[in-house]
């Protein structure tokens, strides 16, 4: 499916989608946040897609932020439409994706960018890149997710400080307290976030996404996550995955997934 504002392509079972919007700093508009949506729903129908990697044009910015002159004169009501529908349509999306995200920070990932790499489940930044959540000196503040993910990562006081300072920190810091998970040079990134999904596609496809799902109950408010753990442990038992890769074990032989 041709799109205006992301770039998709298929390599080794890996869908990588790429934001771009260079000359924007790849900033997020409705129209970008519309072909996401699209994107990430068509890969998680695609057998063919075994993990995806999420990043930006070009060598300047992931994600700059959100394209500020769409909303610069919303209303109260208008507003939290906003935040609701994007949380609904991407980034709670992306979060609960079954199967593996890696934001490849190419550079700034700013407001809505790092609250985009947020959502997705590891994060490779380049030795480049900076991030930050600069709203609150635009008068607002993060409303898709950042408010609640960035302490998930990196501890309440320490979010608690880039939000209300507006700090912008480097690639450095950003690993140090834990916001990424790796930091490579510029010209290594895709490379890296490559390597790990070898990893993981050698992996059972349907246990990956238990996984996640019962790692995210976790963080849900209300939800009990040793409960989905448990229940997820024992839906994996039931499936073709679960028995394939007990008898690879038990006979030494590598398992051949199917992903059922």
């Amino acid at each position: 499916m041709p799109y205006e504002n992301i770039l998709t392509e298929n390599k080794n079972a890996t869908l990588h989608i790429t934001i771009n919007r260079a000359s924007k700093l790849n900033a997020l508009n409705k129209v970008t946040l519309s072909e996401l949506n699209a994107a990430f729903k068509a890969a998680f129908a695609d057998d063919d897609v075994r993990a995806i990697i999420l990043t930006g044009d070009g060598s300047k910015a992931f994600v700059a932020g959100a394209d500020i002159s769409e909303f610069a004169d919303f209303s109260v009501a208008q507003g939290a439409a906003l935040s609701s529908e994007g949380h609904a349509s991407v980034f709670d999306l992306i979060e609960n994706s079954p199967k593996p995200v890696i934001a490849a920070i190419n550079g700034f990932a700013l407001g809505g960018g790092l609250e985009l790499a947020m959502a997705c489940h590891i994060r490779v930044a380049s030795e480049t890149a900076k991030m930050g959540l600069p709203e609150v000196g635009l008068g607002v503040i993060p409303g898709y997710g950042g408010t609640q993910r960035l302490p998930q990562l990196v501890g309440k006081g320490r979010a608690m400080e880039m939000i209300v300072t507006a700090d912008v920190i480097n690639a450095a810091e950003a690993y140090r307290i834990g916001l990424v998970n790796h930091v490579v040079p510029a010209e290594e990134l895709i490379t890296k976030c490559e390597e790990i999904i070898s990893k993981v596609i050698s992996k059972s496809p349907v246990a990956i996404s238990f996984a996640i799902q019962s790692v995210n109950a976790g963080f849900v408010a209300g939800a009990n996550g040793y409960a989905a753990e448990i229940e997820n442990f024992g839906a994996c038992f039931g499936t073709k995955d679960f028995k394939e890769g007990t008898t690879a074990f038990l006979e030494k032989r590598k398992a051949n997934f199917s992903g059922n």
